[in-house]
């Protein structure tokens, strides 16, 4: 788990890395460009195209598993099958997993000779030539999906209800993601990629309807303790105690 998540790392290091040599002429960027080139096979147009796809397939999913498995950790429903730290854990390298793979998903745009992206039209909303709103949607959820991920590492010093009220904004970048992707992808005419939508989509809300009917049972529950006992009733338990 820890070689996959810093192979994640590496990938989002080539992608600043390659955003950087787009935006500063300098030779020693312009060579580390064309090592990415050659390392993905990006010189192809056809290679470039279908990594492209299958990293932003790759990167939703992942960020949909992100999800379901926060959701399922905020609910308790692996408490008792697998280990707490476990079940942290493994949501913190599913995150980056999946920021790795949409980092992959830029630059191959970057390179793309077909529909070239520039890195403004990738990073700034309603920027891009093509289907401006809804890149703008895979664009917020890229910023939402680094702020959640980012709280990871500052957990302790934010506080846990912070962390957990920054981590409720996950699900709007999980929509986004979904929103970009059917619309703005080119896969997302197909049959198969459009049930895999509705099927990511539709459990998403599932649990995320179950955390939240939890959350207000735990708050009624909460409310009803917290409430002073009528004094009839306390002299009540009184009497029948005494009786007994």
């Amino acid at each position: 788990m820890v070689a996959s998540a810093w192979i994640a790392l590496v990938v989002v290091a080539l992608a600043v890395g390659y955003a950087l040599a787009g935006l500063v002429n300098n030779p020693a960027l312009t060579g580390f460009k064309s090592f990415i080139t050659w390392l993905l096979a990006a010189n192809t147009n056809q290679v470039t195209w279908y990594v492209t796809r299958a990293a932003g397939l790759i990167g939703y999913l992942l960020l949909w598993l992100s999800t379901v498995w926060g959701l399922a950790v905020s609910s308790r429903i692996l408490e008792g099958k697998l280990h707490g730290a476990y079940t942290y854990d493994f949501h913190q390298f599913i995150s980056l997993l999946a920021l790795g793979f949409i980092a992959l998903h830029l630059v191959m745009l970057l390179l793309d000779q077909y529909l070239p992206f520039s890195v403004p039209q990738l990073l700034v909303p309603f920027l891009a030539t093509y289907r401006p709103v809804w890149v703008a949607f895979g664009i917020f959820s890229l910023y939402i999906t680094l702020l959640v991920t980012v709280t990871f590492y500052l957990r302790n010093r934010i506080g846990q209800k912070t962390f957990r009220t920054i981590h409720v904004f996950s699900l709007l970048g999980f929509l986004g993601a979904a929103v970009h992707g059917l619309v703005a992808g080119t896969d997302g005419p197909l049959a198969i990629v459009t049930l895999m939508y509705a099927l990511t989509v539709l459990s998403v809300v599932f649990m995320t309807v179950y955390w939240a009917a939890l959350m207000f049972q735990k708050r009624a529950l909460r409310k009803a303790e917290n409430q002073p006992t009528h004094p009839l009733n306390a002299r009540s338990q009184s009497h029948m105690k005494t009786r007994a």
